[in-house]
């Protein structure tokens, strides 16, 4: 069975703290609560195992503990039909018949850090960066990039609740800190504007934020499609999970209401 809740049980907290998956749900939740359309989260049990749900816009986050009943989880996604399914691997079998999705590579990164370049200019990071100039810099980047005032409202919201932190470097490279949990920290939408690409900014910037992240003890990690694993692994960063998440393949960015965390 599978119903909406606004919260999570200190039971349940315990499991989700134990992935990067899991962790973004409990950020989200205590970001926005359990009172809006676009963010809702389910409890599913059944199977003798327990599942929970998270729907935010677009994109639905799946985690499982035990067994759980994979045709209801399935009939839920193919009501929904998010534009990206994350979950764990045992679903994705019954998950990926749905009609138009495809199954996309990521590596899970672990930010290891190690000195910036000589030309490294630590003065130039912006911490408090206007966002409309970072949302500039990630339209080169993300072709699936919600629209602007979609996009606008959810950072800004999770920055005002100090669940994500916005930087860029040199006006030029942008990342996301998507939240801090308990010193588990989710890197995020790293980008740089195209006339910049080559110049080692992003490679200085994150080793930069590992080495920062680091010195406050804290353990940083990054996803990464197939096309970006090459640059992650000669920044020095260490791949330390691989999965396939789903996206859908029929729909062009415009038509999608809204888009991917």
């Amino acid at each position: 069975m599978i119903q909406q809740i606004t919260a999570f049980s200190a039971a349940e907290t315990a499991i989700l703290e134990q992935s990067w998956r899991g962790r973004q749900m409990l950020a989200y939740q205590k970001a926005y609560g359990g009172s809006y359309d676009f963010c809702r989260f389910f409890r599913v049990t059944g199977c003798g195992g327990t599942g929970w749900l998270f729907l935010f816009n677009a994109t639905l986050l799946i985690c499982t503990e035990g067994d759980v009943p994979e045709e209801e989880i399935c009939t839920f996604t193919a009501m929904h039909l998010p534009f990206r399914v994350e979950c764990p691997a045992s679903l994705l079998p019954i998950l990926s018949q749905i009609p138009n999705y495809q199954k996309l590579h990521r590596s899970t990164f672990q930010l290891t850090p190690s000195e910036p370049s000589p030309v490294f200019c630590p003065e130039d990071i912006n911490d408090t960066p206007k966002l409309q100039d970072v949302y500039q810099i990630l339209q080169e980047g993300f072709p699936n990039l919600l629209e602007y005032s979609l996009w606008l409202t959810d950072v800004s919201h999770r920055c005002r609740h100090h669940m994500s932190q916005v930087l860029t470097y040199k006006n030029s490279s942008t990342l996301t800190l998507v939240y801090d949990w308990k010193g588990h920290v989710l890197v995020g939408q790293v980008a740089t504007k195209l006339a910049q690409r080559g110049s080692g900014y992003a490679r200085d910037f994150l080793r930069w934020i590992a080495g920062e992240l680091a010195r406050e003890g804290k353990q940083a990690a990054l996803f990464a499609l197939d096309v970006r694993i090459s640059f992650y692994r000669e920044i020095g960063f260490q791949e330390i999970e691989s999965e396939y998440v789903l996206e859908r393949q029929d729909i062009p960015k415009e038509q999608q209401e809204k888009g991917a965390l």
